[in-house]
């Protein structure tokens, strides 16, 4: 099962970006996928840490070109960023501690919900202004 599937309304119009957005959104849909069958529970955390490498690089470019273009939503666009990173390093830690039973479930209701407000409002926005 898909968990996200790519919109146009995802695109900001920056190329480097909108690819990294579909890839982020295909990581998504790995990640899901991985959840929800029988996988051992290092190699989950393994990805879990891969999902949180390849998130913060994207933030780290988006953000990037946010300041070098004057973008003037930069400091919360780069807050919400933030709550993402945060919150998937709490779910990491919770992981690992054996806090989730129906783990990935809620893990990819969170995720989903989150990137898909984000595209459809912050990123929406960027490409607005950036256009």
């Amino acid at each position: 099962m898909v968990l996200v599937e790519w919109r146009e309304e995802f695109r900001i119009g920056i190329a480097s970006v909108d690819h990294e957005h579909r890839e982020l959104i295909q990581l998504l849909n790995d990640l899901h996928a991985r959840l929800g069958g029988e996988t051992e529970k290092g190699a989950v955390a393994a990805f879990l840490g891969e999902v949180n490498a390849k998130i913060s690089a994207h933030f780290a470019l988006e953000e990037r070109i946010m300041r070098e273009r004057g973008y003037d939503d930069y400091a919360d666009h780069k807050a919400d960023h933030e709550r993402l990173l945060d919150g998937i390093r709490d779910i990491m830690d919770d992981y690992e501690c054996g806090a989730y039973l129906d783990y990935g479930e809620a893990l990819s209701t969170h995720l989903r919900d989150w990137f898909s407000e984000h595209f459809k409002t912050r990123d929406a926005r960027l490409h607005k202004m950036l256009g």
